[in-house]
């Protein structure tokens, strides 16, 4: 029972010590890939491949790449198993009720048919109605920017009242 609790503690230090970069090499080696097949699929040199294999191989206490393949796929059977699924499967698509008596409206919607499609401006519901609406004439344009400027220097001025009084009681 002890030798058991000792291999296991073994095989565990053996798999922690291996690398990201050694553990897909060697997940490749188990798919009987060779060095330069390795090599291009990570996108990195023969000899680095060869260099990540020979330090897992020595790792895992392995004779042969043939081996250390063997001891890490027993090995990741014990160890790299996925404990939890994250992956969530949303729920169907439902269909939604059409508007249209039908179901298939009779013309396409022009753009100019946008307020009259839902029953009302994109605006409706918005604290200034149809202020940002860009339906407006050059009159109500005008009176728009000049309410806006209004606002701005009104502002601006109960700014300086406050820093005027501020500075007047600061001074003493």
């Amino acid at each position: 029972m002890m030798e058991g609790s000792q291999s296991s503690t073994a095989d565990r230090v053996r798999w922690d010590r291996l690398t990201e970069k050694q553990r897909a090499c060697l997940d490749l080696l188990l798919e009987r890939r060779t060095s330069k097949q390795i090599a291009i699929d990570l996108d990195i040199s023969k000899p680095t491949v060869d260099q990540r294999l020979t330090t897992a191989r020595h790792i895992l206490g392995a004779t042969d790449r043939h081996d250390a393949a063997r001891r890490y796929a027993r090995l990741k059977r014990l160890y790299d198993r996925i404990t939890y699924d994250p992956v969530d499967i949303p729920p169907p698509p439902s269909l939604v009720p059409s508007d249209f008596a039908d179901g298939d409206p009779s013309q396409p919607l022009q753009p100019d048919d946008r307020s009259n499609a839902s029953g009302g401006s994109w605006a409706t519901g918005l604290p200034f109605g149809k202020v940002g609406s860009h339906d407006h004439g050059s009159s109500a344009r005008l009176a728009i920017v000049a309410a806006m400027l209004v606002a701005i220097v009104i502002s601006l001025l109960g700014g300086l009242g406050i820093a005027h009084t501020l500075s007047r009681l600061i001074s003493g």
